[in-house]
């Protein structure tokens, strides 16, 4: 006697499967097919709310990761808000967009910085390696005379401006500082020594020798400059007396070293 079975009916999500009692094997096929599915869709729920709670995280969290320069460039803004008249602040921030040769901002801000402090010799220097760098090579020439010009009567501001020059690579301008400041202070041993290494840059060890040895009887505790002389083959003997020198100027010299 035949007996009549009823079709199982086998329901997950909205997938339905009619399957005949005398079919095991797809019976159990199509069963491990729903695990299978079940698990797929579990997975990617899983996956879609890992991603929705990460990027929940970063675009709460509101921080974006800046380079040194940009976390700089904020903190003197910062500065500036506090107290807009900071000669060294300004500079600092043209600094910033001079590297960036943003010529403009970093002009304006120099400008600043000179108007508050109008002995600032960093940041005259700087204007005029702006201007060059920007292709005003005669503006440049200009205010470089304008500056040293202000200095014309002062060993330790022409010396100073000097050191300014050299720092933005214009040799030629800090050359005619120093010779400027060494006309005002002929007894400099800083002056003379920063001449000595003028021109050893220059390769000239004849006149570098010549300098750094007067810049050595000036003052003998200058250990760099006696371990140079003695790389130049020169035989170094501390002076019995030294000779009368400009302290301020050669103050100046020793805290650029």
């Amino acid at each position: 006697m035949t007996r009549r079975v009823r079709s199982r009916k086998l329901e997950a999500g909205s997938f339905v499967f009619w399957l005949q009692p005398s079919q095991p094997n797809l019976l159990r096929r199509s069963r491990l097919g729903l695990i299978t599915l079940f698990t797929f869709a579990l997975l990617c729920l899983c996956t879609t709310l890992l991603v929705g709670c990460t990027s929940q995280g970063v675009a709460g969290s509101g921080k974006v990761k800046r380079t040194p320069s940009e976390q700089k460039k904020a903190a003197l803004l910062k500065t500036l808000d506090r107290k807009f008249e900071n000669p060294q602040a300004h500079y600092e921030l043209a600094q910033l967009y001079q590297a960036e040769r943003l010529w403009m901002k970093a002009e304006y801000h120099y400008n600043v910085a000179l108007r508050f402090d109008p002995a600032h010799r960093e940041a005259q220097a700087a204007m005029v390696k702006v201007f060059l760098d920007s292709g005003e090579t005669a503006k440049a020439k200009t205010y470089a005379d304008i500056y040293m010009n202000q200095v014309v009567g002062s060993a330790s501001g022409a010396f100073r401006l000097g050191l300014a020059f050299q720092k933005q690579l214009l040799d030629e301008y800090a050359f005619d500082c120093y010779m400027q400041a060494l006309h005002l202070a002929p007894n400099s041993a800083g002056v003379h020594r920063q001449l000595g290494y003028y021109y050893l840059s220059k390769n000239d060890k004849v006149r570098g020798e010549e300098y750094l040895k007067r810049s050595f009887q000036l003052d003998p505790v200058q250990p760099e400059v006696a371990g140079e002389l003695g790389r130049l083959g020169v035989e170094v003997r501390i002076p019995r007396k030294t000779e009368k020198r400009t302290k301020k100027i050669d103050k100046i010299a020793k805290e650029s070293r």
